[in-house]
């Protein structure tokens, strides 16, 4: 057989050879350093036996799935941990992740005393240089294997495999795991590792199930690579949205109010109003868009129309119960079919299309509790919605103009260079789970794969990620800690128009469905906020400042003149307060930027007689002595044009 590596280069073997034996042969190096394999570019485990020709990719951590293989072993590791020190704990799963792995027990929650614990517990097994092997079972060999050893977790997932799945285990040496793999050849491949927190969450993801004790943790090759993310988790802290936003009095959390379900702050509330009303303005005045204000509520009538009640029910409020109640009712997760009626509720010529409605939108969704976080991921939340009716020659120009519409929001807030871009396809092997035939289906998405790559916009393709009725481009970015959300969402839609008997008349007097996009410009606005939290760590870009400027006398002789100078920024539209407190001025500055104020102007007899203010910013400092009016100007402008000023080093 004939072995062609990733260089083009060839080995030839006359038996049967594992994909570590290859790598021993190419080089012991390459064999100490490896973690997995690709085989025909699917990973597999080093153990693997390659008998005919294939192309063969032999990886280290520094690729991603073998990364992936390091910290899935690390995570085996942390299990044998907690049976040593925890025995009566049930194993659940444990996966590698992102940015590292977890594994989920049925336990009482794990102390950071725990944690550090099972890390030198894990050190331990690590020194011994156990082997991994791996073998394979029968079914019902395998569902006893594991009820001798009480593990009915593992005897849960072992029934739900298909009837021919091949089941595997791992062993290290006294402790044995249900594993597909791939896995390290020995354990004392791992050379740097962290147990970073723990936390609770439901047994596969559904709160209908037990709450079961997740320990999170990551793994890489080298301590250098460790320590360079633990640092970076540690800045990654400080401007966590959920912390700092709660810090800075932007928004809050209550238990009796319920998970998901966020209270905006006044200080946070200036910030999505600053945001909406530029959003609206931007698209009433500048991109056509006509505004709806509709329903939070509709029957269960409506929903079945869309397809939303067979195919996202369960993502809904819904207010009543069919068995019972003559009419059922649910708060709606999406403004569409609303705004399908306002069409219909006249007749429209093809010389008024395209139809641009907009609308900011509070919508309801009912998430998983385990999945709620901060403003990323809520159950109430409002977005800058809209609908495109469009004829069919129009859309894909109108396509290509809600993509401009939302690059030019992400570069007004600074955001562009943060985001990647998706095109979210069906998925053919599910097709149950839409509407549509296959053909409008590949045709509506090669629409959208042209007019990214005409646009010249790097993107990659999600196969099922698409909504029930249509294929999609998502624009998304990661938090802080990696974990990446959808910002804002273009859809091309060429079906629901059909659903809702929805028509123009075109020049020849005959009807015609039109298309629609389903659009945001900005997306969420909590989601939002929470982006721009992170970005910025609190120091927004002057214009979205809860406060802009803060007004700092000397003494209280000069209070008055404080106020003069506060009332004349307010009459200019500036954001100002006073700090009339009876501080010292350096007290009074430290404070102004912790509370992250662009802008403090500092006021005493030589101001109040020369009738000027003396300038600090985040930006530049110390800025000197300035006429009131001239830093009016200035401030004005910068707030106008939304500037983003470059803050300088030792501002921050």
């Amino acid at each position: 057989m004939i072995i062609t590596l990733k260089d083009g280069s060839t080995k030839e073997y006359d038996s049967p050879r594992s994909a570590y034996e290859v790598a021993l042969d190419i080089s012991e190096g390459l064999a100490r350093a490896a973690t997995a394999a690709q085989v025909n570019g699917k990973t597999v485990d080093l153990r693997t036996m390659i008998s005919e020709d294939c192309q063969l990719n032999i990886l280290t951590a520094n690729d991603k799935e073998g990364l992936a293989a390091l910290r899935h072993t690390t995570s085996h590791v942390l299990a044998e941990a907690v049976k040593h020190l925890f025995p009566e704990a049930k194993l659940a799963i444990g996966p590698s992740i992102e940015t590292g792995f977890y594994y989920d027990f049925e336990h009482a929650s794990f102390t950071r005393e725990d944690l550090d614990a099972l890390e030198k517990e894990m050190k331990k097994i690590i020194k011994k240089g156990e082997k991994l092997e791996r073998f394979t079972l029968p079914r019902q060999e395998a569902i006893r294997f594991m009820e001798e050893k009480g593990e009915p977790y593992k005897v849960e997932l072992i029934q739900d495999l298909p009837e021919d799945a091949e089941i595997s285990f791992y062993s290290q040496g006294d402790f044995v795991d249900l594993c597909a793999g791939p896995h390290l050849m020995s354990t004392k491949g791992i050379k740097a590792f962290k147990l970073t927190s723990s936390s609770g969450a439901y047994w596969r993801g559904d709160e209908k199930n037990k709450m079961l004790s997740r320990i999170y943790g990551t793994a890489f090759a080298k301590k250098d690579e460790l320590n360079a993310y633990l640092e970076q988790m540690e800045e990654a802290k400080k401007r966590d949205h959920n912390k700092l936003g709660r810090e800075m009095e932007l928004f809050t959390t209550v238990d009796v109010i319920g998970q998901g379900l966020p209270l905006l702050m006044p200080k946070g509330v200036i910030v999505i109003k600053e945001l909406q009303r530029w959003i609206e303005d931007l698209e009433d005045n500048e991109w056509g868009y006509i505004r709806t204000k509709t329903p939070l509520m509709a029957k269960s009538d409506l929903y079945k129309i869309s397809g939303h009640w067979d195919h996202y029910k369960d993502g809904m409020f819904v207010l009543g119960d069919e068995d019972k109640d003559k009419e059922v009712f649910a708060l709606r997760p999406m403004t569409c079919p609303f705004q399908y009626y306002v069409y219909k509720a006249g007749q429209h010529s093809y010389r008024e299309l395209p139809l641009r409605y907009s609308e900011t939108s509070t919508l309801f969704r009912n998430e998983d509790s385990g999945e709620m976080h901060g403003l990323t991921r809520v159950r109430q939340f409002t977005i800058s919605e809209g609908h495109l009716i469009v004829r069919p020659d129009q859309m894909v120009q109108e396509f290509k103009g809600c993509l401009a519409l939302a690059k030019h929001c992400l570069e007004t807030l600074g955001l562009q260079e943060d985001v990647t871009y998706h095109l979210s396809k069906w998925d053919p092997e599910n097709t149950e789970k839409y509407i549509g035939e296959p053909e409008v289906w590949n045709e509506t998405e090669e629409h959208i794969r042209r007019v990214l790559t005409e646009l010249e916009i790097p993107f990659v393709e999600d196969v099922g990620e698409a909504a029930f009725y249509g294929p999609k481009v998502d624009i998304n970015a990661k938090n802080v800690y990696g974990k990446e959300d959808t910002m804002i969402t273009i859809q091309w839609d060429a079906l629901l128009a059909e659903q809702f008997d929805m028509y123009y008349i075109d020049e020849n007097g005959d009807k015609k469905r039109p298309y629609i996009i389903h659009r945001t410009s900005i997306g969420c606005y909590e989601r939002t906020l929470a982006w721009l939290i992170e970005k910025y760590a609190g120091m927004f870009p002057t214009w979205l400042c809860p406060e802009q400027v803060r007004v700092l006398p000397i003494s209280e002789k000069f209070q008055d003149y404080a106020q003069q100078v506060n009332d004349e920024l307010k009459k200019n539209g500036i954001r100002s307060s006073v700090d009339n407190r009876s501080e010292k001025i350096g007290y009074k500055i430290r404070e102004s930027r912790l509370a992250r104020v662009p802008y403090m102007l500092i006021v005493g007899a030589k101001e109040e007689e020369d009738r000027v203010v003396s300038v600090r910013s985040r930006y530049l400092g110390d800025e000197g002595q300035k006429p009131l009016a001239e830093f009016i100007d200035g401030i004005s402008r910068e707030i106008r044009t939304k500037e983003i000023r470059k803050i300088e080093t030792d501002q921050k």
